[in-house]
Formats: structure tokens, sequence, C-alpha cells
């Protein structure tokens, strides 16, 4: 199965298709308002990356398949779009650093991968005569996309395999990263639902409080909780349990309920409380503390853990090297200037240390 980000990529190689079978609108309506008139032979150059050259058009067609899906709501601030622009423009050096390091290692694309997604784009459009008319037009910048798509694959797939952990790794994640070994602490909860039609009057939800409070009399006074949810209860998943919900993790009841509940020790019940769909009263029966796993019970575990995280570790230090090596030049001209952040009366950003 593809990762998401080779989908992304493979999403851009599709984005010239769609504008020029129609959608050049739209891909307009979301690029920043960057046009110039330049030669048609000679394309403005938004970065060079090495000895790749990335375009305004491989930019601003970049931007409009990712703007579509972020900017879906409405139109961007300028900071907003500020930040955004500088992303896309990161996201495309990036991924030229990545060719070159891939042709760098004589790494070859997948032919077959190539020959699939082409193959796709031939089928989709089989019923469409534009696509006819630009095929032999698209079909070269679509290869070379898709090519370079499978080099970042591969090389990818080269810098993220890591060894397995010896067990001074594997413990020393253990010990540094409890939360992630930690069963989460569990109460277990009963309930009495008073049911009340949400449309019901005022006085309707008054008796249902008052009646409320006398269970809370009476179970306090002796009575058995369980029998009184058993009898009265309009939860029909707990009621015949003598309202006994179960083990909850925190989360599982959701606002006011859990808030009531937090309130409680074990064998201690609520006042009544409101909810939407009637009056209910709460037991706190039994209350589990979060507990540790032992180390040899999540040792596999933990081994898939680290791998994963010692591989983006990896991945994330190894692009920032390619930066770093390789020279970069962006025309940034193009870009919506970056808000100044306002600085406090020691010249520093609010907030910072004075």
């Amino acid at each position: 199965m593809k990762s998401k980000q080779t989908r992304s990529y493979i999403s851009l190689a599709m984005l010239a298709v769609g504008m020029l079978l129609g959608a050049d609108a739209l891909a307009a309506d979301a690029a920043p308002n960057v046009s110039s008139p330049v030669a048609a032979n000679q394309p403005p150059v938004f970065a060079t990356v090495g000895k790749i050259t990335i375009t305004q058009r491989d930019y601003d067609a970049a931007y409009a398949s990712a703007a579509r899906n972020k900017f879906y709501h409405g139109k961007p601030n300028d900071q907003e779009l500020a930040v955004f622009q500088r992303e896309i423009g990161d996201k495309l050096i990036t991924e030229a650093l990545l060719v070159n390091e891939a042709k760098s290692r004589k790494l070859k694309p997948d032919a077959e991968f190539v020959k699939q997604k082409l193959q796709v784009q031939d089928e989709r459009n089989a019923g469409n005569p534009r696509w006819q008319q630009i095929r032999a037009q698209v079909l070269p910048k679509m290869t070379q996309q898709l090519e370079e798509t499978s080099l970042r694959s591969k090389l990818e797939e080269i810098v993220r395999k890591v060894p397995a952990p010896n067990q001074k790794q594997l413990r020393k994640f253990y010990d540094e990263n409890p939360k992630l070994f930690t069963e989460p602490g569990q109460m277990r909860v009963s309930v009495i639902l008073l049911s009340v039609d949400p449309s019901s009057p005022p006085e309707t939800w008054t008796r249902a409080r008052d009646f409320g409070k006398d269970l809370i009399k009476q179970i306090r006074e002796g009575a058995s909780f369980a029998e009184l949810a058993a009898k009265y209860s309009g939860d029909a998943s707990s009621a015949q349990q003598g309202g006994d919900m179960g083990y909850l993790h925190a989360g599982m009841l959701n606002g006011v309920p859990e808030e009531a509940v937090k309130k409680l020790k074990p064998g201690e019940i609520s006042d009544v409380v409101n909810l939407m769909e009637g009056v209910a009263i709460f037991q706190l029966t039994e209350l589990k503390e979060p507990v540790l796993s032992n180390f040899d019970r999540v040792k596999e575990r933990a081994g898939a853990l680290w791998a994963e995280a010692e591989s983006n570790r990896i991945w994330e230090s190894f692009k920032e090297q390619l930066r770093k090596k390789t020279p970069v030049k962006v025309d940034e001209s193009r870009y919506v200037p970056l808000a100044v952040p306002a600085v406090n009366n020691n010249g520093a950003p609010p907030g910072a240390a004075k």
C-alpha cells in the first residue's frame, strides 16, 4: 500500500491533467495572485535546488491542489496565506532535494509503477475527447513526475530502514515513554435514569428532579441502588443489571455526567444531574488507577514503537542534512509578507522573558 505522502505526490502529478481538461478556473481561483508577463518559452523560476529547477507554474499547480483542500471553507487571511505559501514552497524544495539525492545514488524509478499510473489515467479519460487532444502534450511531464515519485519512495524506504533495537535501547525507550505503556484508569459506574421527553414542560422536569432527590434520600438511608435502578431507570442497557454500566475509561461519559462522577469516591452517589434525555443519578462503584504495564509484557509493542520513532527521527534528520548541503535559491518575491510580531517595551515579542 502506498503511503499518504506518496499519494500526495501522485495527486500533484495528475493536477496538470485536470487543469488542461478544464479545471483551469478552479486552480486559478485557489492559487495566489502571483502572475507576471514572461515569454512563453521561458517560464519564471520559483526555485533552483541543486541541478533541479522548480518553475513558478510548478509551484502554482502544487499550491492550487493543496489550497482546495485546506481553504475549502473560505478565503484565508493574509497571515494564513503567507504561512501556507511557504509551507508549499518548502515541500516542493524538499521533494527536489530527495530527487537529487536519489539520482546521485543511481536509483532507478519503478517502471511498472509509472506504467500502471499512466494506464489508470488513460482508462479514466477513455471517453474524453479533450484527453486525446492533450495526451501527447502532458504525457512527458506526467511521466517525469511519476518517476520522481517512485525515486522519492525508493529513497525513503532505504533511509527509513532501521535495525532492530537491542535490549538497552528498548529499555531506555520504555523508561522514557511511560505513557505509551500505561493502561488508562477505569471507573465502574451505575446509573438511574429518570426519562423525560426533551419537549416536556418545566413542571415535568421539576417532578422528575424531585423524585430523583427522593431516590437519593432512600439510597443514603440504606436502600439498594441496584434495586431502585431495576425498578425505575429508563436506561435500557443498564437497568436490568441494576444500573451497572461496566468499566469506563476517562472520556467515555463526556460532559456533565463525567464531571459529576469525577467528584465521587467509590461507593458515593451524585446529586441529580440534568441530561438531554432526563434526570440521572450516578454511583461510582469502583475506581481503577492507571497501571504501567510490565516491560516484558509490552516488549514486542515497544520494539515496534521504537522502530517507528527512530525511523521518523532518521528521516527528518536526513532531509535536514540534505537542505544544509545542497545549494537552494528561492524567489520569495511573490510570497505574501509574513506579519511582524508586536513587541513589548523591552523590544521582545509579547510573553518573552524580561
